[in-house]
């Protein structure tokens, strides 16, 4: 077995809730006076990584944990309008089959993220790594892997923008890029992830392997 530890993103890669995030924008770049983001952008914008968003709409790094934690908030009252992906339970449920540990590693909050699992799929979740600042992942990767003791090489972040191939890399651990979220994944591609999937069931296979 290739892993031991699979720890996941949430928002774009186990909950489809870029629908939702493109009904919010408009409300929060005024909000927070950054610049709105036409639909016409969306592919474009879909290839920059964070910081290069940040600086597209002019939004300063300093504003950020305030516009992660409206964004939170707001998803907590509307968060029947998200969803997760098709096949997400069936997933965690084959790799804990397997052996394999499944952790959540996102920005958003464990009680989001509950609620939008469900019970089922939630209950097969061993490890929930939440309030996520946007670029300190890689510290929460280290966490995990100290709290678990688990082997670095054998722990794999799976996730659907550049940072958390970033992270992964900086925390020691292999990369995993789904091409189902918000990053083009030729922009994913180009930051060389240890994987690349195209499709929920190449996950508990390639993992496993």
């Amino acid at each position: 077995m290739k892993y031991d530890l699979a720890l996941f993103d949430f928002d774009g890669t186990l909950a489809d809730s870029f629908p939702w995030f493109a009904g919010v924008m408009g409300e929060l770049a005024d909000r927070f006076k950054f610049r709105r983001i036409d639909p016409s952008e969306h592919d474009a914008v879909r290839k920059l990584d964070a910081r290069e968003f940040l600086r597209h709409v002019g939004l300063p790094l300093w504003k950020v944990p305030l516009v992660a934690a409206h964004v939170r908030k707001l998803q907590a009252q509307q968060i029947g309008s998200i969803a997760p992906f098709p096949g997400v339970h069936d997933l965690f449920r084959q790799l804990v089959d397997r052996g394999i540990a499944v952790g959540v590693l996102t920005s958003n909050a464990e009680t989001n993220v509950r609620a939008v699992l469900g019970p089922a799929a939630a209950a097969l979740v061993a490890h929930y790594d939440c309030d996520a600042a946007l670029f300190g992942k890689a510290r929460k990767i280290r966490a995990v892997l100290r709290r678990t003791g688990a082997d670095p090489t054998r722990t794999i972040l799976i996730g659907d923008e550049v940072r958390d191939i970033d992270a992964a890399r900086a925390a020691g651990v292999a990369s995993g890029a789904v091409a189902w979220g918000y990053a083009d994944v030729d922009a994913l591609r180009s930051r060389e992830p240890t994987e690349v999937f195209m499709t929920f069931d190449e996950i508990a296979t390639r993992l496993s392997d």
